[in-house]
């Protein structure tokens, strides 16, 4: 195959492109996160620049705590630091799992950024060293040559495109708005120490400015919105004195009244969907007539596929003239799209139901109670311009709060505090099934009744942070049962008008049928998933002259329960056998085949015979069942006394030999067809040795299958992973149960930390011990 063919060569490629193109040095590590292979995880990855003074100033990240930050933002190139061992040696420096998870970024720091490999690459031009990229990597051992080659291309493209960006324009430096980068990279101080510096090139600058462009950015992981002084300007909204960035003010304060329905489902699609949007809308002046705005960004989104921030321009459609000048009439908000294509204006009740549209699509893709809630904090919450949103849902006649999907930090800690506070504000709403509003602002004059009266959450904390200027109580009733409850509140004052309320009851409903839905998936997802793992072995029996571990992994797409299992056996003789298998398909009639062939397996093993003949059975068997699907299988004995290993392999991955030494290879196993195609044909039996110290590694391919990797790079991904784990972990023999078990989660930890599982995994780890008790 052409290796320029593969996905990783073509990420590579179109991210060099791509970095060739970038404006600062944020741009440029949000760039290789975003645009680079999938294996570079972005957490705990940093972009340090060499300042005038000979040091390594830390200008971009992502992931690192702000420990990290604050004592790491200046490097030595003296230190024995990863970024200047990178650039004294001026070749990658390596981090395995294990030092990072102890020594990184020295050991006295105590927290390092867990199991995942790290790589500091020098960046040099013309013999002359730029900086230092720092990437965190989905690596759980050796990093190939070819993943090398690949990050120093991309180290190099990052040297080049700094190097003229320092000659032409000076040092790219942090944005001025202090919001994330691309894909949530956080800026770090500015060459000058100002963590305010700004990123963009200066004759950028000038031709926005010159343009009568504003400028605004909205970091959605922290809820921080900035806008530069002309875009104040251009809102009628007062700029500040120092001419930087100010807080944005909120939506319904900008746009006319008319027009916010349509920028808020504009806005609802962009960020469902990510990428460019355009909307044009109207802003009433404070001395009378409007003023035409265009606003053209982008939503950027990680690699999640989670909106993370928002940038973009806004232009003055009239060019200046005089407010008499300007038509005051007609409608002029315009749908976002992917495009940046506009549609023209609609009535404000059609705008309503297009937000109420964009909202119900993004809602239809959630499949579980979490997709939901992260679908009502990615979009529904910037789409109405509230502060924050909090769902509690009905479980045994008791609300309680549905885990905050936010991205962590202080939000977090505010969100748990804002549940606790609004606990029964929420019960009455869902008791009384009305909604409840309150408008602070309008209470105040004297004209709240009736539900206006009701006392706010975080009330007892006056003048606090928790107290919302407005806030909104929807009870969730879906086919007329309770569901939870769910509050919204605003950070600025504003007044409910009836369609804005009628607005928010019908999305009340519209989320008590996704939570309902959502809600059964999880049940039922949850029973099947029981339903197979109670066909598995609960405990691996305790077997003389071996030491053992299993893991199962569940699939986390739709309802894919699968017909992966494995067995340890107790056989005749005093031998052991080893079973891995994977059934086709994930349902209900897969798990079901899963456990007769199990079943039938165990039989024909502990009868006594041998691996050949017992797939041979084991075949016929499934044949002979009232069902189309076929089962890969693997299964071996080992005679724990002289270690003679007896296999045969039924279409299945071969299993995995670690040496003493540390060497991880796969044993060639001479394999038939999978079980059930061939009924009548035999498989060879193969015949090896597993010496005293050596642990053998069965398991199926969701350990290994990545839709993004060729299977075989995934393999040897693996292998030198666990020759890394043995390197570094000392001797298996020491403590061989404790020992197998770190192996186990280091194995299943790559899996785990993808965002989705689209096949179960099973894997069974042996050990054979240096005497036989």
């Amino acid at each position: 195959m052409d290796p320029r063919s593969s996905p990783t060569a073509r990420s590579a490629m179109r991210c060099v492109r791509l970095l060739l193109g970038c404006t600062s040095a944020a741009e440029l590590l949000g760039t290789v996160l975003a645009e680079g292979p999938g294996w570079i995880t972005g957490e705990g990855s940093a972009l340090y620049l060499l300042d005038p003074g000979g040091m390594l100033r830390l200008t971009a990240s992502q992931g690192l705590p702000d420990w990290a930050h604050e004592r790491y933002s200046v490097v030595d190139p003296a230190s024995e630091l990863p970024a200047a061992m990178a650039l004294k040696l001026r070749r990658p420096y390596l981090l395995s799992p294990e030092r990072t998870s102890v020594d990184y970024p020295n050991r006295n720091a105590g927290m390092g950024t867990g199991m995942v490999a790290v790589v500091a690459l020098p960046m040099i031009v013309d013999e002359q060293p730029t900086g230092v990229l720092v990437l965190a990597l989905a690596h759980r051992g050796t990093v190939p040559r070819r993943d090398l080659d690949v990050l120093e291309t991309l180290a190099d493209a990052c040297a080049h495109r700094l190097a003229y960006l320092l000659e032409h324009a000076g040092a790219p430096r942090a944005p001025r708005t202090g919001g994330a980068a691309p894909n949530g990279v956080r800026p770090g101080p500015g060459p000058d120490g100002d963590p305010a510096a700004g990123t963009a090139h200066p004759l950028l600058s000038l031709a926005v400015r010159a343009a009568g462009h504003g400028a605004f950015e909205r970091d959605l992981v922290t809820g921080e919105t900035h806008w530069d002084a002309q875009a104040l300007r251009l809102v009628d909204r007062p700029a500040p004195a120092g001419g930087g960035p100010s807080p944005a003010p909120d939506l319904d304060l900008v746009v006319h009244p008319e027009d916010l329905p349509d920028v808020q489902a504009a806005l609802a699609e962009a960020l469902a969907t990510g990428g460019p949007y355009r909307i044009r809308y109207r802003v009433p002046r404070r001395g009378g007539g409007v003023i035409r705005i265009e606003e053209t960004g982008e939503v950027m989104l990680d690699v999640h596929r989670r909106p993370v921030r928002i940038s973009g321009l806004i232009a003055d459609l009239d060019h200046g003239r005089a407010p008499g000048e300007r038509p005051a009439t007609g409608r002029v908000a315009q749908r976002a799209g992917n495009t940046g294509a506009a549609a023209g204006g609609t009535s404000a009740a059609a705008a309503r139901s297009a937000l109420l549209l964009a909202l119900t699509r993004a809602l239809s893709r959630a499949v579980t109670v979490r997709d939901v809630t992260t679908t009502v904090t990615d979009v529904a919450r910037p789409a109405f311009g509230a502060a924050s949103i909090v769902l509690d849902l009905v479980d045994e006649g008791r609300l309680l709060p549905v885990a905050h999907t936010v991205y962590g930090g202080p939000r977090r800690t505010e969100l748990t505090r804002l549940a606790d506070l609004s606990e029964g504000v929420m019960q009455r709403a869902l008791a009384r099934s009305t909604p409840l509003f309150s408008e602070p602002a309008r209470r105040g004059r004297g004209r709240g009744r009736g539900r206006e009266r009701e006392r706010p959450p975080g009330a007892d904390t006056a003048g606090g942070p928790l107290a919302p200027a407005a806030w909104a109580v929807l009870p969730l009733v879906a086919s007329g049962r309770q569901v939870g409850s769910c509050l919204i509140t605003f950070g600025t004052e504003r007044v409910f008008s009836r369609e804005d309320r009628t607005l928010y009851s019908a999305f009340a409903g519209i989320l008590a049928q996704s939570l309902e839905r959502a809600r059964l998936y999880d049940t039922h997802h949850h029973r099947a998933t029981e339903l197979q793992r109670a066909m598995l072995p609960r405990t691996l029996p305790r077997l003389p002259g071996i030491a053992s571990a299993a893991r199962y992994l569940p699939s986390t797409e739709g309802m894919q329960i699968g017909g992966d299992w494995y067995d340890l056996l107790r056989l005749p003789d005093g031998r052991i056998g080893l079973v891995i298998g994977d059934v086709q398909g994930h349902n209900a009639e897969a798990t079901a085949v899963m456990g007769q062939l199990r079943s039938g397996l165990r039989a024909y093993a502990t009868d006594g015979h041998d691996p050949a003949a017992t797939l041979a059975r084991t075949s016929r068997l499934l044949a002979e069942l009232d069902t189309e699907l076929f089962a890969t299988c693997l299964y071996l004995t080992l005679d724990p006394a002289d270690g003679t290993l007896r296999a045969a392999r039924a279409g299945h991955p071969a299993p995995v030999r670690l040496s003493e030494d540390a060497r991880a290879v796969e044993l060639e196993l001479p394999g038939g067809p999978p079980l059930g195609v061939a009924p009548d044909r035999p498989y060879p039996l193969a015949v090896e040795h597993l010496t005293p110290g050596e642990t053998l590694l069965v398991y199926t391919d969701g350990l290994v299958e990545d839709r993004e990797e060729d299977y075989d790079e995934s393999v040897q991904r693996m292998l030198g992973g666990l020759e890394l784990w043995a390197r570094n972990a000392g001797p298996v023999r020491v403590e061989p149960g404790p020992a197998l078990e770190r192996l186990a989660d280091l194995l299943t930890l790559n899996v785990t930390e993808r965002r989705s599982r689209p096949d179960d995994v099973a894997l069974l780890l042996l050990h054979r011990l240096s005497t036989v008790h």
